[in-house]
């Protein structure tokens, strides 16, 4: 290191500056100054000082030459100080730095000779050398601050109390110059005599007399060092605890619930005297045998074109054949390898509706359940995985698919469809037409789709990822059907543009099922022409002139975004506009721009039907258009302060802080709905407070497949009054929506179970903050599909 002028430790100096220059020097030393900024600071802090120093003896200024004894010890090599950027306060000691540097005077007055080139030691009683390290930014440099099998100074080796982060202090002052290196050969003795803090350390412990102050002095820093470097765990967080156990007072101010009990809402009785059919395996077989030509299901390509149209013989004929072979060429050895009640899995991709709709009812007529799940991707999806958890407790052993569809899936070496990580070892079966059996003439399934047995499988996904099945009776199913038919005054051969996955929801309720029992015209619309062209399904409601329509609200925004230049559409055949998001509250938006924009183009304003459904209760309402009873719709302008609280209030539309929602129609027909506490036993909640929608009805789901604990709690709730009597003496089932009952017993949703967030006693809804960004400036903050 170059010569650094005067020395740090002549008398007269002030302490503060004496101070900053052996800060300087650390700074110099570690690397963090070059040595010209060193000399130019140095400079400046000695320039007051010039005079002072004059006289100083100049072998002093040569060098920081500090007498100490001559200790024979062996001195690791030296090691790269670890740089530091912070210093710790916590660790400065007046007691220490006095301690060190009254030691460093005794030697002084000895006169014992030091080694030269060295770091200066009056350095380290008021830096960081002897700071230990900060554990809470440990890294792997503090596991090496000792090196194995590299001798230490034998009185610390001795003396275990002394910290790890003295041998730091001994490495660091140590010199890279060859007076450091020790001999090669076995045996042999460092040429460089140790550092004065390592004899001031060996020399407090083998016990050479020194002056009783300083002896105290010394055992004080060496009590200190063996104190723990932070203080325990516990300490750090002592006052978050008491935070914590500290019960959290309510508020004064807070809104509370002020209305009265809600009670029991009752929607219409099922029509009695319609001509139902008595199944709706009978209503396939009525229509492919008296209508064989009447369309059933239009697929469109990827550019808009009808690729395919299955008429209703079609679908009977195929569903029957599928079913033969189902039942009796599928064996393992030599017995059949599917009885009735077994659960089958129906894997076919988005763009291809009429073979989903052949497996589904080839699986009813053969007494099959479907389970009808997503296309897997790659081997290892996590989705995937939670999916084949749900295959897996269903026992599914087969799975139906499409010769298309098995080309596009992974294979393994030996050509075969892989196994997927998670998934059950699954057989798979082609079902187009050229891999089924004809049946005889006089076979007939013996399937009778009526009472508490499963008819098909839906999945749910919860917020934390994991895949249930909801299990839908052929009770639950047909009941559905007669509901929505009532609901939404389906008629025969009416045409439905269906946008949504045909595989569940809604989507499968209307596209698959309820149009079946109907004889209508399903427009099957895949996504991927909706990723190309937005306006694809009104296009296809105007060129089919389609009475219904089935969207998401994502839909509308995007065919608004898309929709200028259009002149030629005309949206006057839809009587209903069934929006089945309707219960997410920024949907009300995409409805109203919606409606401005169209009804210029025949839209009439009825005809915006939004509704609201749950996996387990399917749909819980929707909105109907005033010929078939309807009141007029409603809004609702809420305090989103209030909300957080779980109460209502009507508030002001000026307002940023304030949720609008629309109404999403009345209660089915044949159901029962009421409004319970979210949390803890089922009690009614009051009129003008948000809990969870309950519906007793014949058309939902009736289980979690193979889960009996959460089954209970979620399809077998019993609501009870303030009194503690239960409403009903049939179980309700929790819907996972939160709403109230407003006006006109119409029903509001407000958010999702799945979506609550709680913070502290306030509870606020993830929909609330997507539709208070889309409120403030959507086209700004908010991106398309985000």
């Amino acid at each position: 290191m170059a010569d650094r002028g005067c020395p740090l430790d002549v008398a007269p100096l002030p302490a503060e500056v004496r101070e900053s220059l052996a800060e300087l020097e650390l700074e110099l030393s570690e690397g963090d100054i070059t040595q010209k900024g060193y000399e130019k600071k140095r400079a400046k802090l000695l320039a007051r000082y010039v005079p002072l120093l004059q006289g100083v003896d100049p072998c002093l200024q040569a060098e920081n030459r500090i007498p100490g004894p001559s200790v024979t010890t062996a001195v690791p090599k030296p090691q790269k100080s670890r740089p530091t950027s912070s210093r710790d306060e916590r660790f400065r000691s007046d007691v220490h730095t006095e301690a060190v540097q009254a030691a460093l005077a005794k030697y002084k007055e000895r006169k014992m000779p030091m080694p030269s080139k060295r770091r200066s030691v009056l350095v380290h009683p008021s830096v960081e050398t002897c700071t230990p390290p900060d554990t809470s930014s440990a890294s792997e440099d503090e596991g090496s601050l000792r090196r194995p099998g590299r001798p230490t100074s034998a009185p610390l080796q001795s003396h275990p109390s002394v910290e790890p982060w003295l041998d730091r202090v001994i490495q660091g002052s140590s010199t890279s110059s060859s007076a450091s290196s020790t001999s090669s050969h076995p045996g042999g003795r460092p040429t460089a005599a140790p550092s004065a803090a390592t004899a001031l350390a060996a020399h407090a412990h083998i016990g050479v007399p020194v002056n009783s102050r300083v002896s105290s002095k010394i055992q004080q820093l060496l009590n200190t060092l063996k104190r723990p470097k932070r203080p325990p765990l516990k300490e750090f967080f002592v006052d978050d605890f008491e935070e914590l156990l500290e019960v959290q007072q309510p508020d004064p101010n807070q809104p509370k619930p002020e209305g009265a009990e809600v009670v029991v809402l009752k929607g219409e009785p099922l029509a009695m005297g319609t001509p139902w059919p008595p199944s709706l395996l009978a209503a396939l077989q009525r229509w492919g045998t008296t209508q064989p030509k009447a369309p059933c299901l239009t697929a469109l390509d990827t550019a808009g074109k009808a690729v395919y149209t299955l008429t209703y013989g079609k679908l009977w004929t195929r569903s029957l054949k599928l079913a033969y072979t189902l039942l009796n060429k599928l064996t393992s050895k030599n017995e059949p390898l599917l009885k009735p009640g077994d659960r089958v899995a129906l894997v076919f991709p988005n763009s291809d509706p009429v073979m989903f709709m052949v497996a589904f009812y080839g699986c009813l007529l053969a007494e099959l359940v479907p389970v009808p799940i997503e296309v897997p991707l790659t081997r290892k999806d996590a989705g995937s995985q939670q999916v084949g958890f749900l295959l897996g407790s269903c026992g599914v052993a087969l799975a139906l698919t499409t010769e298309a569809c098995q080309k596009g899936l992974p294979k393994s070496q030996t050509g075969e469809v892989a196994h997927f990580k998670g998934w059950p070892p699954l057989a798979w079966l082609v079902i187009d037409g050229k891999h089924l059996a004809k049946p005889p003439k006089d076979w007939h399934p013996a399937a009778q789709d009526t009472g508490a047995g499963t008819a098909y499988i839906e999945y749910r996904t919860s917020k934390e990822g994991s895949t249930v099945g909801v299990t839908v009776s052929h009770a639950s199913l047909l009941a559905q059907c007669r509901a929505l038919t009532q609901a939404c005054g389906y008629s025969e051969a009416e045409t439905l543009t269906n946008v949504l996955d045909f595989k569940r929801d809604a989507g499968l309720w209307h596209g698959v099922l309820t149009s079946v029992m109907n004889r209508m015209h399903v427009v099957s619309i895949p996504y991927a022409l909706m990723k190309a062209n937005p306006l694809s399904w009104i296009q296809k409601v105007c060129s089919y002139k389609a009475h219904a329509a089935l969207v998401k609200s994502r839909d509308m925004h995007w065919s608004l975004l898309a929709q200028r230049g259009q002149r030629d559409v005309s949206l006057s055949s839809l009587r209903m506009l069934i929006v089945a998001d309707g219960a997410n509250p920024w949907s009300i938006s995409s409805c109203d721009a919606f409606l401005n924009v169209f009804q210029s183009r025949g839209l009439r304003p009825e005809a915006i039907c939004p509704c609201a459904s749950s996996p387990e209760a399917l749909t819980v309402a929707i909105r109907r258009p005033p010929d078939l009873g309807g009141p007029p719709p409603r809004k609702a302008i809420l305090s989103m302060n209030g909300l957080s609280y779980g109460v209502i209030r009507v508030d002001t539309e000026e307002k940023l802080s304030v949720l609008t929602v629309q109404d999403v129609g009345q209660v089915m027909p044949g159901a029962s709905v009421c409004v319970v506490k979210v949390e803890g036993t089922p009690y009614l909640c009051k009129t003008d407070e948000v809990g969870e929608i309950c519906v007793h009805s014949s058309a939902t789901g009736t289980a979690y497949y193979g889960l009996l604990g959460i089954t209970k709690n979620v399809f077998e709730t019993v609501p009870i009054t303030s009194g503690g009597a239960p409403v009903s003496e049939r179980p309700f089932t929790r819907t996972g929506l939160l709403g109230f009952i407003g006006p006109d017993s119409l029903v509001f949703v407000v958010g999702k179970l799945d979506g609550l967030m709680a913070v502290g006693v306030r509870r606020h809804s993830a929909d609330d903050v997507v539709a208070t960004a889309l409120a403030v400036e959507p086209m700004k903050f908010v991106y398309r599909g985000r």
